[in-house]
C-alpha cells in the first residue's frame, strides 16, 4: 500500500497484495496506517512497512516521500529470492538483506536527487525514511532522518532510531541538555535535520537487525506525531485487539494536542508462537545488568544480541586458557565458572557474571583461565565481532570503553585496599620499644653520631622497631634478647 492523506487511507485503498505473487508471511502481521500530508506504504507480501515524511515545500515534499517508498519497495521486490532463503541464524543472508535495503535507501536519495535537478524549482527537496522489513524471525530496519519506529515488547517502549537532527546531534555531544534545549540559543534549529534522503545523491544510511519476538509491536512515525506522546501511551495504544483503531487513536492525539506539522502513523503486530519470548527477555535482562554493558541503549543491545549465541556449558569444560589466544567473551547465564591464574583460584562467578572483558584491550593472550563449574547456559560474544562492532559504531564503543575504564579503575582501587591490608597484618609482626634518646645511645650502643641515626632519631624520638620474636629467626632472637638485658639492667 502507499498511501497519503487521511481520506485516501480510510477509504481502504492502503493495501498492496502485491502482483499476484506468494506472500511471505502475511498472515504473521498486522498492519495499519493514517497519515496527514505524509507518505507510507505497507506490503503484506513482502512483510514491508515504510514511512517517509518530505520537506522542501508542501508539493516537492510529498514528490520526494512519493518517490522514496516506490523505490525502496521496488529494490526489495526485485531480490525476493533472497527473501525467501533466509534462516533464521544465516549470518550471511542476514548481512545480504542489510546490505539490501541500504541500497534501496541509496537508490532512493539517487532518485529524489536527479528529479530535482531536472526540475529547479524541487532542488533541495528530500524525505526522511523509516523502513521495517520483517523476514521469519528477524526484523530489519533502514532509516535516515528524524522519523522513528518504536518497538513496544512486553507493555515496555523501545526507541529502535536514533534522530538524525541537529538538536540530537548537540544533546549527545554534551553541547546542551534535552531539558534545556527550548531555551538554548539552538531552540530556532529543533526541526534541523543533519541527514535526508534525496537532498544530495548520496546518503549516510543505519541499519539494525534484530530478532523479532511474538507479540512484539511497532509504531513507525513522524515527528509530527511522536512530539506529542510518551511512552506508556505508545504502549497502550500498540496493544489494542483491533489494529484498525490504533493509527487513527496516534493521529486524534497529536491533533487533540496542537499537532500542526505532517502526522504519519503506521502500526505494526506480531503473531506467532510465544515460546521463545521468555528466554530472549532473560537474555536481554541478563545483558542489561552487565555493568559493562548497563549504559547501552535498548538498538545497541541489539546490536550485541546480534554478535552473540546462548550456548550450553559442561563442567570442566575450559573455555579460556591463560597464556593462549585471547579468547571470546562470555556473559554466564546459569551455572557457574572459576576464573585461575598461574594454577591459583582467583574466583567462583555465577549467573549475570561477564568473563573474559579484560582481554579486549591491550593484549593477544589471555591473562586467566576459565573453567566451568557447574553445567548451565552460556551467551558467546566473539572479541573480533565485537571490536569490529565497536569499530563501525562509535557511539557503542565509547560507552564500552568508559564502561571497562571503570570497571578497571575500580578493579585497581580494590587491588590497592588489599594491598594495603596486607601491608597492614605484616606490621602487625613488629613491635615498638619505647627508650629514651640517652638510653639508646648509653644502653643499647646506638651510635647517635650517624647521620642515619640522626634522621632516625629526629623522625622518631622516641621508638626503635623491633621484629616480634619467631623461630625462623633464631640469631635476631639473640640480639633482641641482648637489648632486653641491657635495657632490665638500665631500669
Amino acid at each position: 500500500m502507499l498511501g497519503s492523506g487521511a481520506g485516501a487511507l480510510r477509504s481502504g485503498r492502503d493495501e498492496v497484495h502485491g502482483d499476484g505473487d506468494q506472500a511471505l508471511g502475511s498472515d504473521r502481521c498486522r498492519a495499519k496506517a493514517v497519515a496527514q500530508r505524509g507518505q507510507f506504504l505497507i506490503d503484506k507480501n513482502l512483510n514491508l512497512f515504510i514511512v517517509a515524511d518530505g520537506m522542501g515545500g508542501h508539493a516537492s515534499g510529498e514528490v520526494a516521500s512519493a518517490l522514496a517508498v516506490h523505490t525502496i519497495r521496488d529494490v526489495v521486490s526485485r531480490e525476493r529470492d533472497l527473501l525467501t532463503r533466509i534462516g533464521d541464524f544465516d549470518a550471511t543472508a542476514q548481512m545480504e538483506l542489510c546490505t539490501l535495503l541500504e541500497y534501496a535507501v541509496h537508490s532512493a536519495s539517487a532518485q529524489i536527487y536527479y528529479k530535482a535537478q531536472q526540475e529547479p524549482e524541487k532542488r533541495g527537496m528530500g524525505t526522511t525514511v523509516v523502513a521495517l522489513l520483517i523476514i521469519g524471525q528477524r526484523g530489519f530496519i533502514a532509516y535516515v532522518g528524524d522519523s522513528r519506529i518504536y518497538l513496544s515488547r512486553n507493555g515496555v517502549v523501545y526507541p529502535l532510531t536514533e534522530d538524525h537532527s541537529l538538536m540530537n546531534e548537540l544533546i549527545r555531544s554534551g553541547k546542551v541538555r534535552a531539558d534545556e534545549f527550548a531555551v538554548s540559543p539552538y531552540a530556532n534549529f529543533k526541526n534541523a535535520m543533519t541527514r535526508a534522503v534525496g537532498v544530495y545523491e548520496h546518503v549516510e544510511v543505519d541499519i539494525l537487525d534484530f530478532e523479532i519476538l511474538p507479540g512484539d509491536a511497532f509504531l513507525l512515525c513522524s515527528d509530527g506525531l511522536y512530539d506529542y506522546l510518551d511512552d506508556a501511551e505508545i504502549a497502550s495504544n500498540l496493544a489494542l485487539s483491533n489494529i484498525e483503531d490504533i493509527p487513527g487513536r496516534f493521529i486524534d492525539l497529536a491533533n487533540s494536542r496542537g499537532g500542526k506539522d505532517n502526522v504519519t502513523a503506521l502500526a505494526v503486530q506480531v503473531r506467532g508462537d510465544a515460546t521463545r519470548v521468555a528466554q530472549l527477555q532473560f537474555t536481554v535482562e541478563t545483558l542489561r545488568r552487565v555493568q559493562l554493558f548497563e549504559g547501552l541503549t535498548y538498538q545497541q543491545l541489539c546490536k550485541l544480541m546480534n554478535i552473540s549465541r546462548v550456548q550450553a556449558c559442561h563442567k570442566g569444560e575450559v573455555l579460556v586458557r591463560e597464556g593462549e589466544e585471547a579468547g571470546d567473551l562470555f556473559v554466564v547465564l546459569d551455572g557457574r565458572a572459576t576464573l585461575s591464574r598461574g594454577g591459583n583460584h582467583l574466583a567462583t562467578v555465577n549467573a549475570g557474571t561477564l568473563l573474559g572483558e579484560t582481554d579486549l584491550v591491550g593484549t593477544d593472550t589471555a591473562r586467566i583461565t576459565i573453567t566451568v563449574e557447574a553445567n548451565g547456559k552460556l551467551l558467546k560474544i566473539g572479541r573480533r565481532d565485537l571490536q569490529e562492532l565497536m569499530r563501525r559504531d562509535h557511539a557503542l564503543a565509547s560507552k564500552l570503553l568508559w564502561s571497562l575504564a571503570t570497571e578497571l579503575g575500580r578493579r585497581l582501587e580494590d587491588s590497592q585496599s588489599q594491598l594495603a591490608h596486607a601491608m597492614v597484618d605484616n606490621s602487625e609482626r613488629t613491635m615498638v620499644v619505647d627508650v629514651s634518646e640517652t638510653e639508646a645511645e648509653a644502653d643499647v650502643g646506638v651510635d647517635v653520631d650517624t647521620d642515619e641515626t640522626e634522621s632516625f632519631v629526629e623522625t622518631n624520638p622516641r621508638g626503635l622497631v623491633i621484629p616480634k620474636l619467631t623461630k625462623a629467626e633464631p640469631e635476631l632472637v639473640e640480639e633482641i634478647e641482648e637489648i632486653e638485658d641491657v635495657m632490665d639492667d638500665g631500669n
